[in-house]
């Protein structure tokens, strides 16, 4: 039987889940506001996600872009004249702790483009003052703010700094002359934030779920089956956590019970080596780790009803297993 596996990128699945418009505006309303309506779905539209401009000093010049080890979702909110932006890491379990700094670039960026685009407009002085076409810029010329949000998947507590500040040293006399830039984050992991889209309500739950180092991974696992069983979660949404996660979902283990789509594979999210055991003891399941992912891979396959013949099959494909060691392990754990 073939294998039938896909990696959820972060990037994929994220910015296929925030670019729809009631969740991206549910999170910034919860984010900024509180959970108030102010933001509608309505208002937003896309923006361009691509902010790479040159600094020019002296005689070097300097290319500013978003880095590709970034998920960034740009949308502008036609009502409020002001855009959004997402901002994610694609390496989710690790801390960036120069994001302040990367945040304000990305900002600068997004700034800078517009300026270029509105210097373009006068390329004569016709109707402007000395001071304006030295600018390039009118007096009167407004640009459109940005408020940039950074998610973070990662498990464990953002220890880093939140401010430019927070990544200097600064004597006490020198700071009120020093600018500071300031981030907005969001853990995935823990928060307080009020949603009213159950999709989204849905999607932090599990995250927390998922991200919760305080419980065993079989326990996440229980817990993440048991809320999507009891509230229909959406397979997407699974998808998406799954995703957002750094996790490897095997479509055959993909599998349904009455009409709640269930992902069996969040073992695969283990942080501690259940999964990711040496490559000899995952070939034959000799380390401890694999085997307590073997055995709850087989116990949630069954509590889902799935035929021993296909869980066993997804013991080999999963974790490289001979038939005679799948079949050893079959009659350990199926109970």
């Amino acid at each position: 039987m073939t294998k039938k596996t896909q990696d959820l990128k972060p990037d994929t699945v994220l910015k296929n889940y925030w670019n729809n418009n009631e969740q991206f505006a549910d999170f910034f309303n919860a984010v900024l506001f509180g959970g108030e309506q102010v933001i509608s779905p309505d208002e937003l539209e896309d923006a361009d996600t691509e902010e790479s401009s040159i600094l020019k000093h002296r005689e070097y010049a300097e290319s500013i872009k978003a880095s590709r080890d970034s998920i960034k979702i740009c949308k502008k909110s036609l009502t409020h004249g002001v855009g959004f932006v997402m901002l994610g890491m694609e390496s989710q379990e690790h801390i960036h702790y120069a994001m302040p700094m990367r945040v304000m670039g990305y900002d600068y960026g997004t700034y800078k483009k517009q300026y270029d685009s509105n210097a373009k407009k006068y390329q004569k002085k016709d109707g402007m003052t000395e001071d304006e076409y030295l600018s390039r810029m009118k007096q009167t010329d407004k640009f459109t703010p940005v408020i940039t949000v950074v998610v973070y998947y990662g498990d464990n507590p953002w220890d880093g700094a939140t401010t430019l500040h927070g990544m200097l040293n600064i004597p006490d006399r020198m700071k009120p002359f020093i600018n500071d830039y300031k981030m907005l984050l969001v853990e995935a992991r823990q928060n307080d934030l009020i949603f009213h889209n159950m999709t989204n309500i849905a999607f932090f739950d599990m995250l927390k779920v998922v991200l919760d180092k305080s419980i065993t991974k079989d326990e996440a696992r229980k817990k993440v089956i048991d809320y999507a069983s009891r509230n229909n979660v959406d397979e997407t949404v699974v998808m998406t956590v799954a995703g957002a996660t750094n996790c490897k979902i095997d479509y055959n283990a993909l599998s349904k019970k009455g009409d709640v789509t269930m992902c069996t594979l969040f073992d695969e999210i283990e942080k501690e080596g259940m999964i990711k055991g040496k490559a000899e003891g995952k070939a034959e399941g000799k380390t401890e780790g694999v085997i307590e992912g073997i055995q709850a891979l087989i116990e949630s396959l069954q509590e889902m009803e799935i035929p021993y013949a296909k869980t066993q099959n997804q013991l080999m494909v999963k974790f490289s297993l001979s038939e005679d060691a799948a079949q050893e392990y079959m009659d350990k754990f199926w109970k």
